[in-house]
């Protein structure tokens, strides 16, 4: 194994003559998903979204090799359930959009079931993921209130925020990728939960994201929550200061789309597409809301469930 090359023979000698090398292999690959782990922010300050798109799907193979090898390690499952989730929403889906709006039907049908399947995969992590902390969460999703019970009584601890964060946003994003499927739309509500205990724990993980997406579910239909999609956004504003340009994305493709107000909702647009580099640890983020704004403006297919002008 790579991660073994370079250490001396006495040392290894010296294991072996313990019986050790069981715990010092596992000591050194531990060691080494926990500096993946760390290291991995730097993903997000790369400004090139063709870039950034071959490290994601390469980077995937060798987080899979490492949760082959270390199976019990969250700190792996942590990066598994992060990078499909990550993966699936920056560049699968990008692909979906691609088609969708070239009219390229069987194309886009393609690339929405590669969404969800990734999101199914980092959902699949995320579950084992939360295992680790609390038995029982096939039982507790039967409805929302015990979903929540679950949740309150289980994750208590700040440092959990981020866990959840990820889970819920691949559970939401699953069903975003498959709103024909009745019984993934049922069970939204495990998603949302989810989202509402990361924030409680810690609002500003990710620089308030949990907020946004939030605002973006509450002004998920013209009928749905609308006074609470925009505290929310308001909030997620407040945590990221517009700074992490997914707000001001989603706040005008979601609550002004909602609200049919196209005036604010080409605003918020525009300001996405002028913002430089307003948050470098965020570049990457950024990068892809630019992407957006711009396909989300320049083509009048994504404005079809706006009724502006009507």
């Amino acid at each position: 194994m790579s991660f073994l090359r370079g250490v001396s023979s006495v040392v290894l000698a010296a294991a072996m003559a313990v019986g050790g090398t069981g715990c010092i292999k596992k000591a050194l690959l531990d060691g080494q998903i926990k500096g993946t782990r760390d290291g991995s922010a730097a993903v997000n300050t790369l400004h090139d979204w063709e870039t950034a798109r071959t490290v994601a799907q390469a980077g995937i193979g060798q987080l899979e090799g490492m949760h082959l090898l270390a199976p019990q390690n969250t700190d792996a499952l942590f990066l598994l359930t992060r990078a499909w989730a990550g993966l699936s929403f920056g560049f699968i889906e990008d692909d979906f959009e691609v088609a969708y709006e070239a009219g390229k039907d069987l194309d886009a049908a393609y690339h929405q079931r590669r969404t969800r399947a990734g999101f199914d995969r980092a959902i699949f992590y995320g579950v084992e993921l939360l295992s680790h902390t609390a038995d029982g969460f096939e039982d507790a999703r039967r409805n929302a209130d015990t979903i929540r019970s679950w949740l309150v009584s289980n994750f208590t601890e700040v440092e959990q925020a981020e866990d959840l964060l990820w889970v819920g946003f691949a559970w939401i994003g699953r069903v975003s990728a498959a709103k024909d499927d009745a019984a993934l739309v049922g069970e939204l509500y495990v998603g949302v939960e989810i989202i509402k205990r990361s924030i409680e724990l810690d609002e500003r993980v990710q620089h308030g994201t949990g907020h946004t997406i939030l605002g973006a579910y509450h002004a998920r239909t013209a009928q749905a929550e609308l006074d609470d999609s925009k505290k929310h956004f308001d909030r997620a504003l407040e945590i990221n200061e517009g700074k992490l340009l997914s707000t001001k994305l989603n706040y005008a493709t979601r609550y002004y789309c909602a609200k049919r107000d196209k005036a604010n909702h080409d605003k918020l647009l525009h300001e996405v597409l002028a913002a430089e580099d307003p948050l470098p640890e965020a570049r990457l983020p950024n990068v892809i809301s630019k992407r957006r704004a711009r396909r989300y403006l320049g083509h009048k297919i994504w404005q079809e469930n706006c009724g502006f002008g009507s």
